[in-house]
């Protein structure tokens, strides 16, 4: 199995569902600040709204870490408007809803389940650059949890920003971080 973890995302073209209007969105517009991309298999659905209403939910504090979140499914963004009309959940979110009815995303991602035409639950944290620094893929009845996003996309801002530091397991702002050496071999 191969990794995209620090591989550049490739291009793609889609339109998004977003405040109400249809607007254009492509690998372009990413690139220079942090993005997270959320996969899910369908609108209309059950887990579904529970992670995006989650998402939604903590989506402030992401813009205010200099983040932008779009979510995408295999629906075209005429359904994540419907979607966004008849769900109060949904009606939540401020980001935008790609469609990807071609699957191209989907694929580029690698998280197309080709025989059912929808994508597993995966979750990346893009960096200015446009290179994939984490990724998370459960398979469909798996919720995920935002909070849990948020604090990895944290990790990785630090990462990214403290040359020499890594974040250890459940790592949050403020507390310490490792600076690998030899002298650390055996002592954690």
């Amino acid at each position: 199995m191969s990794t995209l973890i620090n591989t550049e995302i490739k291009p793609f073209k889609a339109t998004a569902y977003h405040n109400g209007e249809f607007v254009d969105v492509s690998s372009e517009d990413i690139k220079g600040k942090w993005a997270v991309f959320v996969f899910y298999p369908a609108d209309f659905t059950f887990v579904c709204p529970t992670e995006l209403g989650d998402v939604a939910d903590h989506y402030e504090k992401l813009k205010e870490m200099g983040v932008e979140v779009y979510s995408v499914s295999t629906d075209t963004h005429f359904v994540h408007k419907a979607w966004h009309d008849a769900s109060e959940t949904i009606q939540k979110i401020k980001f935008p809803m790609i469609g990807d009815p071609t699957g191209r995303i989907s694929r580029n991602f690698e998280v197309m389940i080709e025989e059912d035409g929808v994508a597993l639950r995966g979750t990346f944290i893009v960096d200015p650059e446009g290179m994939i620094k984490a990724a998370e893929i459960n398979d469909l009845g798996i919720g995920r949890s935002a909070k849990d996003l948020v604090r990895k996309v944290q990790a990785a801002q630090y990462v990214a920003t403290h040359d020499g530091e890594v974040c250890p397991a459940s790592w949050e702002p403020g507390e310490e971080t490792l600076s690998p050496s030899l002298d650390l071999v055996g002592k954690i």
